[in-house]
């Protein structure tokens, strides 16, 4: 991910959230598995993607939506 915010800066924001941290995100969302990632344009969930997948994968999936 830290790779992908260097490839997409200025295009997206990444954030990462522990959800250990932050008990009530994972219910807020239906996240079921980790990792997942959740794209969201204007506050609203547009993609996920879970499981682990490659840097190639995780670029064609944001991609996709953009």
């Amino acid at each position: 991910m830290d790779e992908l915010s260097k490839d997409y800066d200025g295009k997206i924001t990444i954030v990462k959230v522990n959800v250990d941290e932050n008990a009530n995100t994972p219910a807020k969302f239906g996240i079921r598995g980790i990792p997942t990632l959740l794209l969201f344009k204007n506050g609203t969930v547009m993609g996920t993607k879970v499981g682990a997948a490659s840097k190639s994968q995780l670029a064609a999936f944001i991609d996709s939506h953009l």
